[in-house]
């Protein structure tokens, strides 16, 4: 492939595996709207889904699943695994195995110890791997990262953060039988981003508190959460996972010595391609002012407009790493699998925790 430009000369031809939400909502778009990837093949056993999957892109070719994806392996250079998290680390393994390189969705594995083999295994056939942790481009992330480059809450000591919805029923089937070991439940699902944002924003930590409830009638894992992290900086991260709240606290609250941050609201680029929008729209990622957080102290509130989400830079990044040699470039990938085993390790710790704790 090209090395002397931005947009490789013979694009990165891609195979999306699963297209249910994780590929319809937030792979497949980005991909097709990255001019320097081919959106190949998409791998669904759903007739509906196939069906839907060829007339949003014409040209695509379907097939059931991600073992008819690797017997195309030669006419491929990036699989995107979308699928349910016990399938990560085989899938991942074995497109690695046939010379491809891969992006694994969120949780990366359902283990650390599966986490590390795959670096190693990547590392020794000279692949390029990453993980999907796209909310490191929400707006809202964005903007506290920035708040704290410059410094503008003083000494932070206390990080809150939540993903809290209302869904009383287990919508998908494979959630609704999925235990921890097969990576079921909330604290894999949304808490994994959480986990992700806590450490990105403050550094290394250890779980110091976790409580793991299962609310919903069928719910075989976790789907009501709080982890009390402890970072080597200081900052203490509260973070909440909840599938049964009816009311919904502040999406951030960030406490510092000269200030806080309160915010409410979701990033709204996945409800903006839910409702049939493209991340080349002039309206991507651009959150309604009505949202902006408040920055200052009670009595003097300032509102701080939200940055623009940009999920699409994963991919940009990813396709720069490929086209300049993949492991033989300096560039980075867009996420260090090392990040996401260390929320594995965190994962691990809560449960056990939790466990231990009655």
């Amino acid at each position: 492939m090209s090395t002397d430009s931005s947009t490789p000369s013979t694009p990165i031809r891609t195979a999306v595996v699963g297209f249910g939400l994780s590929g319809r909502v937030f792979h497949a778009p980005l991909v097709a709207a990255d001019p320097s990837y081919s959106l190949d093949v998409i791998a669904t056993s759903d007739p509906g889904r196939q069906a839907a999957a060829v007339g949003q892109y014409p040209g695509v070719k379907t097939v059931p699943d991600g073992d008819a994806v690797l017997a195309r392996a030669a006419d491929l250079d990036l699989v995107v695994l979308g699928t349910p998290p016990a399938t990560h680390y085989p899938l991942a393994k074995a497109a690695l195995e046939a010379g491809l390189d891969v992006v694994v969705d969120k949780p990366f594995a359902v283990t650390s110890d599966q986490g590390h083999e795959l670096i190693a295994l990547a590392e020794r056939l000279g692949r390029v791997l990453t993980v999907f942790q796209n909310r490191r481009w929400d707006g809202d992330y964005l903007t506290v990262k920035e708040l704290l480059a410059e410094g503008s809450l003083g000494q932070v000591t206390r990080f809150e953060s939540r993903f809290e919805r209302w869904s009383p029923e287990v919508a998908k089937a494979w959630k609704a039988e999925a235990t921890a070991a097969d990576g079921g439940g909330v604290l894999f699902d949304l808490g994994t981003h959480l986990l992700d944002q806590a450490l990105q924003l403050f550094g290394p930590a250890t779980v110091v508190h976790a409580e793991l409830q299962a609310r919903r009638p069928g719910e075989k894992t976790d789907d009501d959460c709080f982890v009390v992290l402890r970072h080597g900086s200081g900052v203490l991260s509260h973070l909440w996972m909840n599938m049964l709240c009816a009311q919904q606290g502040p999406r951030y609250r960030v406490l510092g010595s000269e200030g806080a941050f309160t915010k409410h609201g979701v990033d709204p680029q996945e409800p903006y391609i839910v409702a049939g929008g493209g991340p080349l729209d002039e309206e991507y990622g651009v959150e309604a002012p009505e949202w902006a957080g408040k920055l200052g102290r009670d009595g003097h509130l300032d509102r701080l407009s939200t940055e623009r989400g940009a999920y699409p830079e994963f991919y940009r990044i990813l396709a720069a790493k490929i086209s300049d040699g993949g492991t033989t470039s300096a560039l980075p990938v867009p996420v260090d699998p090392a990040g996401p085993v260390e929320v594995l390790k965190l994962i691990e710790k809560a449960r056990a925790l939790a466990s231990a704790q009655g």
